[in-house]
């Protein structure tokens, strides 16, 4: 077969795919070397290592297919190679899916300003996630946040495996969107997620949605308990950042109506109209009375009932009465996966009340000037309390803005003057 127009076009092919495998080991020449050095040592080392052992696994099959095709003696043989090597190029193409993935995250903070926000971004991020998983024995995973386009937060969850189906994924990716990158209270819920994963907290709320509401509504207590993962980050978001993770939340779903009032067989998240008065029962359950309440009488306005069709509107008054419930499931109802306690007994709501927040502000000396040692304690309260001031003051919203971006960029890392 040597020398055979078939053995030149396999030759061909085999040498191609694993020259395109030796050179996705050369991370350096995939992601700049300033978005290397933007992201913190012990994550800029996790992610290498995890990242060669990818590259590294897709050189194994390469000089077996050499040898079989220095064999390759009969149609069979030749059969049989072609067939492995489309394996491989499969194989290829799932490693570079995952190092796309890291290398275009890690290529966002080729810029120091955007690097320090997004340090800022991983460390309040593992701050509340280190909040509930460190009294429960359990490792906080490295976290990566990228920056990039749309309405809505991501994650691709640390324990998983990926596209390359080789070991689980080390490092937590959390997408951090652009408008949203001063109010990332959606970076907390995120964070929810990745816990929620770690605890195993999902599947024992969809069973404890189910039972609570079910005298009630067969049906309701069914469809709420479907959106048990997405209600569970929801909650661990408002009990760290309080109203300030409703108001952000009201503003991304805040869309046309056909967007409110959108029911997706399948889809975790709750229709926006629900979810976002779901975020109003909680602050009403732990705060009383306050600005949501405001908030939730001019989304009720925004978008009356009779925009949804016959079966939503239905869905939606019979929900409105259940909110109370579905509160007290999700924030108070002893877990296993809290040791048996609630997640307001891990993450206490009222640390992010508006009084105590003021309070927070009022009684800690110049908390926006603390060392960054400090900021790594106080940033999801610093973040809690940006975003309520946001809320809560949109007139002002440029200077809280300048005024968070100052205190995230010292969190990150960023030697900066004090700002205006």
């Amino acid at each position: 077969m040597r020398g055979s127009p078939t053995h030149g076009n396999l030759l061909r092919q085999i040498n191609h795919w694993s020259l395109a495998a030796e050179r996705l080991t050369h991370l350096d020449d995939l992601a700049a070397p300033a978005a290397w050095a933007g992201l913190e040592g012990y994550l800029g080392l996790e992610l290498r290592n995890h990242l060669r052992k990818v590259a590294g696994a897709l050189q194994s099959p390469v000089p077996s297919l050499r040898r079989a095709l220095d064999d390759a003696m009969t149609a069979d043989d030749v059969r049989r190679l072609q067939r492995r090597l489309v394996a491989f190029r499969a194989r290829y193409l799932r490693a570079e899916t995952t190092i796309d993935f890291f290398v275009d995250a890690i290529n966002t903070r080729t810029n120091e300003e955007i690097a320090s926000l997004l340090r800022a971004c991983d460390q309040i991020a593992i701050r509340a996630m280190s909040d509930l998983l460190v009294p429960l024995g359990k490792t906080v995973p490295p976290i990566l946040t990228y920056l990039d386009r749309g309405l809505g937060a991501s994650i691709l969850k640390a324990g998983l495996l990926l596209w390359d189906g080789g070991d689980i994924n080390p490092v937590a990716g959390v997408k951090v969107v652009r408008h949203n990158l001063f109010r990332s209270t959606a970076l907390i819920h995120e964070a929810g997620h990745q816990v929620a994963h770690f605890t195993e907290w999902n599947g024992e709320l969809r069973s404890a949605l189910r039972s609570a509401l079910a005298p009630a509504s067969r049906h309701l207590s069914n469809i709420w308990s479907s959106w048990a993962s997405e209600i569970a980050a929801d909650a661990f978001a408002f009990a760290h950042a309080g109203y300030g993770s409703v108001a952000g939340l009201h503003d991304v779903l805040a869309g046309s109506e056909s967007f409110v009032f959108r029911l997706t067989p399948g889809d975790p998240h709750p229709t926006s109209y629900l979810r976002v008065l779901l975020g109003v029962a909680m602050c009403r359950a732990y705060y009383g009375d306050g600005p949501w309440d405001e908030l939730a009488a001019g989304w009720e306005r925004r978008y009356p009932l009779r925009q949804a069709d016959a079966e939503l509107s239905d869905i939606i008054t019979r929900s409105k009465p259940l909110l109370p419930v579905v509160t007290r499931v999700a924030l108070q109802e002893p877990m296993r996966a809290f040791g048996g306690r609630g997640l307001d007994r891990m993450i206490d709501p009222s640390r992010a009340s508006p009084r105590a927040l003021e309070d927070f502000e009022r009684t800690t000396a110049t908390p926006f000037d603390a060392p960054p040692g400090r900021l790594r304690t106080t940033g999801v309260r610093l973040l809690a309390l940006s975003a309520l001031k946001v809320a809560t003051e949109p007139g002002n919203i440029a200077a809280l803005t300048a005024q968070q971006r100052y205190w995230m960029r010292r969190l990150g890392g960023a030697v900066v003057t004090k700002a205006a």
